[in-house]
């Protein structure tokens, strides 16, 4: 089973940078076999939105974006660690959520956004 644990959360000020890092693990279903990995968030009376994916699999290094973050922040891997990071800038009070990793096994659920594999989240709160 594929463990994903995020850290690199805390408090910031607007126009500040974080960046987030996600460890995936596992032996019963093999890293390697990881199709896409991704960042999700949610703010406390919102739907959760799709912030960053990145295709590990096929399609290797493709990524995509959300339009709120897009040119804000960057999503890449670091196969070697097993590891995804979010380095993201020019923070905005309307960043403030609670971010999740996510991932997926199948190549289509990923071009859907449709993750099934969830971290436990990091909060990232960003003040005025």
């Amino acid at each position: 089973q594929v463990q994903l644990v995020e850290s690199g959360g805390g408090s910031v000020q607007a126009g500040g940078s974080l960046r987030l890092s996600c460890a995936a693990s596992g032996y019963a279903y093999s890293v390697d076999s990881l199709e896409c990995m991704g960042w999700f968030r949610q703010a406390p009376g919102k739907e959760r939105e799709a912030v960053a994916a990145i295709f590990i699999g096929a399609g290797a290094g493709s990524t995509h974006y959300g339009d709120s973050v897009k040119g804000r922040f960057t999503i890449s891997q670091d196969n070697v660690k097993s590891k995804v990071y979010l380095q993201m800038n020019s923070l905005k009070p309307e960043d403030t959520a609670m971010y999740y990793c996510a991932a997926d096994l199948d190549f289509r659920s990923c071009t859907r956004w449709n993750y099934k594999l969830w971290g436990q989240g990091t909060q990232v709160t960003v003040s005025s």
